[in-house]
């Protein structure tokens, strides 16, 4: 259903959708019957239930108006609901702070845990809104031949999981999250940008977190000096991450299209450390603004010609030749209807494992051949999964499939 028709009357707000998924441990076991309670701040109740792909239907919520968000206007862009979700035998959980967009889904995704456990999750305001410490500068091109006690890697690997240090690398205490791949590009660029800005905007927030964490991963740079994480959560040193925040879909499809492609500059093999400020608070020659991406996709600007404008003209996008953690790498070319070969039968035999656990997707002969059936499925696991539902396995339904399907065999 169109979201626009939800749109209400007043000039003073706007409407935004709300989703719930739920899940007990891990996303190959999606809870269905949990109760989900939603109360927006404007008033708003909902009594839902995930149904059996462990998702609830999408309501919508009031928010402020989409110009809020469009400009650095000084005022909070988005309206804000609590989420309480229970289920016998798994517990409860709840949720503060969920942050609603105009004309956009906000997707809160859940973990329940064992009988009688509890828990909250508290969504902090966007840095955009609510300025974090100030950014430290580094150097974009690290010493690799000073790094010492660990190799440093010789390519560019997507890695299945990044290691989050939920606090400042000084600091101890902090608890260290793993987190698949994409659901830290995800969390991140929902935390650091509007998903109501312009899509290529988006996109070149997206390619900059996405080239700065590989530059982290690819240096090795905090197990380089002992630590044992990936990336801190400190906006003075890395990324605005927040445990169980709310991710948009709007942001999810860019990040699913881009995940393996990142900045590279002439002459350097490692990726950009692609450092940037939000132009309005904090000023930072020489990187990407936040909302000087915005102004500039809003002038036409692509997303390449927006980390030009601010990174210099001899960068580049490039691809990662590996993802880990999926048993085969894309086939180089968009399956659809009339499709053969192993491809297609992978295709197949990898969704007829994932519908064993998400009985909303058909079973399929694995044949090899992309017939109306096999379209079908695709386009429910799309569906289920917040892809474009084409019924074709392009790259992000590809590697989504592979994510899924490594997540249920592993369960088992």
């Amino acid at each position: 259903m169109d979201i626009k028709a939800f749109q209400t009357e007043t000039e003073n707000s706007d409407t935004g959708g709300l989703q719930i998924e739920v899940y007990a441990g891990s996303v190959s076991s999606p809870v269905a019957g949990a109760s989900v309670r939603v109360l927006g701040e404007r008033g708003e109740s909902f009594s839902l239930e995930t149904d059996i792909s462990g998702q609830t239907a999408v309501v919508y919520l009031e928010t402020p108006p989409k110009y809020f968000s469009e400009e650095p206007t000084g005022l909070m862009p988005y309206s804000t609901a609590e989420i309480t979700i229970t289920k016998e035998g798994l517990g409860s959980e709840e949720a503060s702070g969920v942050q609603i967009l105009p004309d956009n889904i906000a997707l809160l995704r859940v973990f329940l845990g064992a009988e009688g456990s509890e828990s909250e999750i508290v969504i902090t305001p966007s840095p955009l809104y609510e300025p974090r410490e100030e950014r430290i500068f580094e150097e974009e091109v690290k010493p690799i031949n000073s790094l010492t006690g660990f190799v440093v890697l010789d390519r560019v690997v997507i890695p299945e999981y990044i290691v989050v240090h939920d606090g400042s690398a000084s600091d101890d205490s902090a608890p260290n999250y793993y987190i698949p791949y994409k659901d830290y590009i995800k969390n991140v660029a929902s935390s650091e940008v509007y998903s109501t800005w312009e899509p290529n905007a988006i996109r070149a927030n997206v390619l900059a977190i996405i080239s700065f964490t590989l530059n982290r991963v690819f240096t090795e740079w905090y197990r380089s000096k002992g630590k044992n994480f990936t990336i801190t959560s400190s906006t003075a040193t890395d990324h605005y991450f927040v445990y169980g925040r709310n991710i948009f879909v709007e942001i999810s499809q860019i990040v699913d299209e881009l995940f393996s492609t990142y900045i590279i500059r002439e002459g350097n093999r490692q990726p950009l450390l692609a450092q940037y400020c939000d132009g309005r608070n904090v000023s930072c020659p020489g990187w990407m603004t936040q909302w000087g991406s915005q102004y500039l996709a809003q002038q036409g600007y692509s997303a390449i010609e927006i980390l030009r404008y601010f990174y210099g003209d001899d960068i580049y996008l490039t691809t990662a030749e590996k993802v880990d953690g999926v048993p085969y790498s894309y086939p180089g070319e968009v399956l659809t209807i009339d499709s053969q070969g192993q491809a297609v039968e992978t295709v197949q035999i990898q969704l007829n494992r994932i519908s064993r656990t998400y009985s909303a997707i058909r079973t399929l002969t694995p044949d090899g051949v992309y017939g109306p059936a096999t379209a079908e499925a695709v386009t429910a696991f799309q569906e289920i999964f917040n892809l474009n539902p084409s019924g074709a396995v392009d790259y992000a339904t590809w590697y989504q499939i592979s994510q899924i399907y490594v997540a249920v065999e592993k369960l088992a």
